[in-house]
């Protein structure tokens, strides 16, 4: 009888050493060294076995670049700050530009709205990561507006910022964009102080908002409706 322990992780270690393999020309050739031929040849394996484990290419290419998030997001969870939230922010943002501008192709792919919906496990967990951090923001009574309104913005102004870049010759980049990027989007975020001033109705709003989840002497119900009033009150104006 096979010893089925022993096979599913030969098979593991296979898959795992083709997603290896495959970043690894990535990162040194682009995308476009990524062929079937070529993988199985620097992994010493046959072809085949990529189609049995990835389906064609672009499953491979979807499991190197789910691969490098994970790894990028378990990166960002360790260098978390948990004494100052908006250092900690800032912290993210430097990670983030400084990964994109050094995993130029693997960012491509990573951002290609092409290749992805944006719901793999390794983006959800991205985001997860960005959430939290904004979330303490907010509980410190920072925020201006909406929690999803600011993971948005960062999220917009960090991807874009990087793709900026990336477009202009390595000589030609000017790494203030980043920083003056960043800044803009704090303006528009960021409340001036933390606590909780007569001037900043917004500010507490959103910061009250972040405990109505745990708030025990409510209902279900009644907190369902306080934070749909605090949504309302928090949301960006419509423009007509």
């Amino acid at each position: 009888m096979p010893d089925t322990k022993a096979v599913g992780s030969t098979r593991d270690e296979t898959r795992a050493q083709l997603v290896e393999v495959a970043a690894q020309l990535i990162r040194e050739h682009g995308a476009v060294a990524v062929t079937t031929r070529a993988v199985a040849q620097a992994a010493g394996v046959q072809a085949p076995t990529i189609y049995r484990l990835f389906g064609d290419k672009d499953g491979l290419l979807d499991a190197v670049t789910e691969h490098v998030f994970t790894t990028y997001v378990a990166g960002k969870k360790l260098s978390e700050d948990d004494s100052d939230p908006v250092a900690a922010l800032r912290a993210g943002w430097d990670t983030h530009i400084g990964f994109g501008l050094a995993n130029a192709a693997l960012f491509a792919l990573l951002t290609d709205p092409g290749r992805s919906d944006g719901t793999s496990a390794a983006s959800n967990a991205g985001m997860a990561v960005l959430r939290t951090r904004v979330h303490r923001v907010a509980v410190a009574g920072r925020l201006r507006v909406p929690e999803r309104r600011a993971v948005e913005l960062i999220h917009a102004a960090g991807t874009g910022a990087v793709l900026a870049l990336l477009s202009l010759p390595s000589h030609d980049r000017d790494l203030d964009l980043a920083d003056a990027m960043f800044d803009a989007v704090m303006q528009a975020i960021l409340t001036d102080a933390p606590a909780l001033a007569e001037d900043s109705p917004t500010a507490a709003a959103v910061a009250f908002r972040t405990i109505v989840p745990k708030l025990p002497m409510l209902t279900d119900t009644e907190r369902a409706l306080m934070s749909e009033w605090l949504d309302r009150a928090t949301a960006p104006p419509q423009i007509h």
